[in-house]
């Protein structure tokens, strides 16, 4: 295995996170089925899990998110939240991530991070939520399991087919061509952690502006189902506005959107 010192990233994310626990496994189907699996069972104190492999990760709308040892950081992160406003808590968790891998990172709507300028998919975000075996004290409160991908290495040869990655492949060795996956968790947890907990008190409203400076969509032609139209930014709750051919203003809760050539 990897060295991943998870004892000084546990005590770092703990105080935070009273409870908290920092796991590393070789191998697992998903860290995100996992801890769903866990809260389900009523083991829900918090937990960051972190597989080197993945045989059965999951993107959006099902898609596989697989790994190997080293090429990608596969992580989740599992904790109950009760915020006043669920949406857009992948925009605050896409928000923490760009910006601490640096100024070159973009967010496409809505989990997706991109490489700015290239549109190389680097990584994405899937957050799902389940109800507390036992209900918790405050309204509201669910486990929420926030799992996160992001590619470190270069493919090999073998591996890079433009069929598998449909919007290309960005790696963050190609601007630190000596970070490794371990490095990376070191990098992120905290901003993430930290994210996460900001936004059950605070909800979205704070991180627009942030969003907006990253947004690799503002001003572009894009696609949504049948609507085509140029992406003009967040509303309140966090939902991509598309103005069309008419001026008409759609703003898209969820769904996927594809940049289509000016």
């Amino acid at each position: 295995m990897l060295h991943w010192d998870a004892e000084t990233l546990w005590q770092d994310l703990e105080p935070r996170a009273p409870g908290l626990s920092v796991e590393v496994l070789a191998e697992t189907g998903s860290t995100n089925t996992l801890l769903l699996e866990r809260g389900r069972q009523g083991l829900d104190t918090p937990c960051l899990l972190v597989a080197e492999c993945q045989t059965a990760g999951r993107g959006r709308l099902g898609r596989p998110w697989w790994s190997q040892p080293g090429q990608a950081l596969t992580f989740s992160l599992g904790i109950k939240l009760a915020p006043a406003d669920w949406s857009g808590l992948s925009l605050a968790v896409g928000v923490a991530l760009s910006e601490a891998l640096g100024a070159q990172i973009g967010l496409k709507w809505p989990n997706d991070l991109w490489l700015r300028g290239d549109d190389r998919k680097l990584g994405g975000i899937l957050i799902e939520v389940a109800p507390l075996a036992e209900p918790g004290p405050r309204p509201g409160e669910r486990w929420v399991v926030i799992g996160a991908g992001l590619n470190v290495t270069p493919l090999p040869d073998a591996q890079a087919d433009a069929d598998t990655f449909r919007t290309g492949y960005a790696c963050l060795q190609a601007f630190e061509p000596m970070l490794t996956a371990p490095q990376l968790l070191h990098r992120v947890a905290r901003p993430l952690l930290d994210a996460v907990l900001a936004f059950e008190t605070d909800g979205l409203a704070p991180l627009r502006t942030r969003y907006a400076a990253r947004d690799v969509l503002a001003g572009r032609t894009v696609q949504a189902g049948a609507i085509t139209g140029i992406a003009c930014g967040l509303t309140a709750d966090g939902s991509l506005q598309v103005r069309d051919v008419h001026g008409t203003i759609h703003a898209l809760h969820s769904g996927e959107v594809s940049v289509r050539p000016c």
